[in-house]
């Protein structure tokens, strides 16, 4: 992979922890509603409303918090107390304050590529949350750039090539979604790298198997700088 020269890493659930607290908090989210739905259809009433939500929001807990309210009124037909909107405000501020766990490797990593490539950190969500996670993590100084997308589509990482001035053969993305790390960047002529999470949001999972000389799969970011220098 000698002609990789700048790496780009996706954030939640790849460089930090993510998901599980998005999960803890559809949890308690499904306790408010069970006087009115199943627990289990709380959990898909939300997530319906999330999709129909991202064109306006975007990805994020403010989103999801947003769109938790919006749940409780349709379920209950606007007749729930207003004391269950302030619970789920509780939940999504619980998960603004969460304290960042940095997976395996993280940084052993960043250490060993610094200085061989341009990093770059590329990740989708809210701008002030994700902004506050990188400075929590302590990893703001292994990279050249930072780059918070509304989305990860081609075009988006087609705006951000040309920014950092770089080509797509000397390109390479490192994260845990294969719908948004893997295949926008395989599809403009990139590389891209797949770190699977145990846990991935539906909204992310991609169903059919991958096969591209420019994709590689690794059990974990340990095993990414072997990888690279072979």
């Amino acid at each position: 992979m000698k002609n990789i020269k700048v790496i780009a890493f996706d954030a939640d659930d790849t460089l930090w922890v993510n998901e599980p607290y998005f999960r803890e908090a559809e949890e308690k989210f499904c306790g408010l509603l069970e006087d009115f739905i199943p627990h289990h259809t709380v959990d898909q009433e939300l997530f319906k409303t999330e999709i129909k939500n991202l064109p306006l929001y975007g990805y994020g807990i403010k989103g999801f918090m947003l769109s938790m309210i919006e749940t409780i009124l349709r379920v209950s037909e606007n007749t729930a107390d207003i004391k269950l909107v302030e619970k789920a405000i509780q939940i999504g501020q619980e998960m603004l304050q969460k304290p960042i766990e940095l997976l395996e490797g993280v940084e052993d990593l960043l250490k060993k590529l610094n200085g061989d490539y341009k990093l770059v950190l590329a990740t989708k969500g809210d701008l002030m949350d994700q902004e506050r996670k990188l400075i929590k993590s302590g990893l703001e100084k292994h990279f050249h750039h930072i780059e918070i997308m509304s989305d990860k589509k081609v075009s988006d990482f087609q705006k951000l090539l040309k920014h950092l001035d770089c080509l797509p053969e000397n390109f390479m993305m490192i994260g845990n979604s294969l719908k948004s790390d893997i295949l926008p960047v395989l599809e403009m002529g990139g590389t891209a790298i797949h770190v699977p999470y145990h846990i991935t949001w539906i909204h992310e999972e991609v169903s059919h198997t991958i096969v591209h000389p420019n994709f590689y799969q690794v059990k974990n970011l340990g095993d990414i700088y072997e990888l690279l220098v072979k």
